[in-house]
Formats: structure tokens, sequence, C-alpha cells
């Protein structure tokens, strides 16, 4: 018997529950991975993050080769290269873990339909197994967080596996096909210093946080020059590490497994309202917020020159680094929204271009949410920034700032003026959202 294991963002061996149904009673296994250009070159195109793929798939791929097996590689639409492969090799099913955005559930009926063979789905890319299962007592989809984070608390998890020593191999004459390079898919690199990608770097980065650094995640994990955020998000986006297995590790770290249910809160809000990909959850925010298109202060604010030292050390941490201290994505996103008024959905596609954990779900629910116009709703004023002041509280040596900003490191560089008075932008922005709420 020969079963199929459809890799997607589950690139890891470690507590793999669709591998562990694929290999159980195969003669014969095939892991393969197809890219599809709708992903590389859609709207969340991104090379930094492909980059960052390309890394986790080879680390996935000498795993497989030390197991028996390797990953085969295709490249097409899925509904037309899973099928083939299947007839190829005469497979009898196909093992997937399922996403939750409309393109994955859209692209994954498409294959289901176009299959003779069964289609398995198992969970695996989150913390609770059926994000869809939990709901309220009127039997809702949860839109606020702090119950549906104690609904999330007292679900059942599940059993964990390690990763198998053995694989069944492939079978004779497939063709595995091969890796490509960055520069073969039309993409290239624009982030200077990322991390690398890959179970192996993953599960170093795991054990290091959690034997040195979760203890005092409760108290670090705002101050953006401490080494306390766990830096793991890229490798949960890529599922590099299992999430139900870094929950259970980090059992006593409150804090932390919050952050790991926020994750899951997003990817259930995007299941059950797909149309938040490219709308405002909250009806009344639809069409009615005059959002500014200043295309030089956008700028400005991509490439760290707004004046403000907070925002501008954040923006080029992304740019340097392909990724962005959380407290620091809060602060930027309050000064695009709030401050320079501008379209959360300007700022939801640059993250998605530079951040390795550009992840569709978490990415939307946290610029909607900083936006004023997502789920959890709280009054605009609420979630408005100032950067002056976060700057005081979560960087008071400037040391953040020094790392990212070089103007300021030796003290009269040529750093900007600020682009924005906070204080009139604030009142502006109380205004815009007066007039939308009409």
């Amino acid at each position: 018997m020969t079963t199929l294991l459809w890799l997607r963002r589950d690139l890891r061996v470690h507590d793999h529950p669709a591998l562990e149904a694929a290999r159980a009673g195969a003669d014969a296994l095939v892991p393969v991975f197809c890219f599809d250009d709708r992903l590389l070159h859609g709207r969340h195109a991104s090379g930094p993050r492909t980059q960052f793929m390309l890394e986790c798939l080879a680390d996935l791929d000498r795993s497989l080769r030390k197991r028996g097996s390797r990953l085969v590689v295709r490249h097409g639409r899925p509904e037309r290269e899973i099928p083939r492969l299947a007839r190829e090799t005469h497979a009898t099913a196909v093992h997937v873990s399922p996403d939750v955005g409309p393109f994955a559930r859209a692209r994954d009926a498409r294959v289901g339909r176009a299959l003779k063979i069964p289609f398995h789905e198992h969970p695996g890319l989150f913390v609770i197994d059926d994000l869809g299962g939990i709901s309220t007592t009127t039997g809702d989809p949860y839109t606020v967080f702090t119950p549906f984070h104690r609904a999330w608390a007292r679900r059942p998890r599940r059993e964990m596996n390690g990763a198998p020593r053995s694989l069944p191999p492939l079978p004779q004459a497939v063709d595995a096909g091969r890796l490509p390079h960055l520069d073969d898919l039309g993409l290239r690199q624009e982030v200077e210093d990322p991390m690398p990608g890959g179970e192996s770097h993953a599960r170093e980065a795991m054990r290091a946080f959690l034997s040195v650094r979760v203890d005092r995640y409760d108290e670090t994990r705002d101050l953006v020059a401490e080494p306390g955020a766990s830096r793991l998000s890229p490798y949960l986006h890529f599922g590099c590490l299992s999430p139900r297995e870094l929950e259970h590790r980090a059992d006593s770290a409150a804090a932390f497994t919050r952050q790991l249910c926020w994750r899951d809160f997003y990817a259930h809000v995007l299941l059950h309202f797909p149309n938040n990909a490219h709308s405002e959850y909250q009806a009344r925010y639809r069409g009615t917020i005059d959002w500014s298109r200043a295309h030089k202060r956008f700028e400005a604010w991509c490439e760290g020159r707004t004046g403000y030292p907070l925002v501008d050390a954040g923006m080029r941490q992304l740019k340097r680094e392909g990724w962005m201290h959380n407290r620091a994505r809060l602060v930027v996103a309050s000064f695009l929204t709030k401050d320079l008024g501008i379209d959360w959905r300007w700022g939801e596609r640059w993250f998605m271009r530079l951040l390795l954990d550009g992840d569709e779900a978490s990415n939307n629910g946290n610029w909607q949410w900083i936006a004023s116009v997502g789920v959890d709703p709280q009054p605009a004023f609420r979630r408005m920034f100032n950067p002056e002041r976060q700057q005081a509280r979560f960087d008071p040596d400037g040391e953040y700032i020094r790392q990212y900003v070089s103007e300021l490191r030796d003290d009269g560089g040529d750093y900007p003026e600020p682009i924005v008075d906070h204080a009139r932008a604030r009142q502006e922005a109380l205004a815009r959202y007066r007039r939308a709420d009409g």
C-alpha cells in the first residue's frame, strides 16, 4: 500500500499526526510539497518568507532521508499535481494537515474533488485539534479573546508523538524532482539578516527559550531590547514546531501559552469569517473611514524615517531581520493607522511582504485589532499608542533604538524630524472614527 503525505505548513517530523497516519501500515510513502504560483506570486508574495520556507524544506528533506525516505517536489496547481502523483504511484490515500484560510480551504476542496482516493485531514497546525468545533454556549464562533481563551483552556489535548525512527521508502521509479532556488521562483531576498529556516534550528531555538527565558517571559516580553521574546513565530508558521508540543513543554508559563492561544484565536476567527481577509470585521467601518492615501508618509513609515525613534527602530528591524518584536509591531501599526490615518491593509501587505512569520490569520487579526475595526472591539482611543511614552516604558535606556537606528547611535546623526505631531494626529484620528460611527 502506498500513501501520499501532502505537506504545506507542517514541515517537521516531530509530533506530526498526518505523517503518523500516512506511514501507518504503508509499504511506500510519498511526502510531497507542491509549489503553487498562485501563492508564490499572489497578494501575499514574499521573497524573504519563501527563502525561509525553502530552508525549511531542505532541512525536512535531510530528516526524511535519515529515515529512509525523501521529499518529492512538484510545481504547479495542486489540483492537477497531487492527483497525477497519486495515479503515478498507485496511492490509496492522501493525508494532509488542513489550514483555515479561504484560499487553503478552496484549494483543498478542489484537490479532494479531483482525487479518486480518500483525502484524510489531521490536526497539527494549532494547539487544539478542532478550531471549528469550539463555540459559545449559543453555538456561535468566538469574537472576543478572553472567553475564547477560557474555552480553549478547557478543551482536551491530543497525545503527542515523537519523530519516527524510520519511514517507508518512496515507490520505485518515482521522480522526486528537486528543490528550486529563490530566483528560480522569480522572487528575491529583501531581508539582510534573517534567521535560518528548518526544524533543526527550530528545535534548538525552542530548547534555548524554554531552558533560559520562558520563566521570565511575563516580565520581559514587552521590553524590546531584552532577549525575552521567543522568536519562534516563523518556525510555528511553517510547522517546524508543533504548537501542541510547544504548549506542553511551556505548560507552567501561562503568559507564553496565552500567546499560543492568540494564534489559535485568530485562526478560529478567519475560519468562521473568511471575508476578514479583505475587509473589516466590523460592518460599520467598511468603506466609512476616510483613510489617508499619503504615499510619501507611507514610504517614510516603511523605511523607518518617521522621526519617532521607536517606530523607526521597529521598521528597520523588520527590514533587517524579517521579524519584529511584538511590542514594536503594536507601536508601528498604531502609528500607521492612527497617527498617519493610513489604511490598515497597506500595513498588512507590507508586513506580509517582509515577515518570515507572515501568517494570514494572525497578521490580519492583529492589524484589524490595532486599527479598531476587527474582533475583540475596543474604542479607538484605547488602541492609540503614544510612541514616545511607549519608548520610555519599553526601551527606557534606548538600547533597542540604538541597535537599529544608526543615526542615533553616536548622537548628532542626520535623523529626520517627526513627520506628524502625535497630539494633533490623535485628535484627527478620534474625529475620523467619530465620523465613521455616524
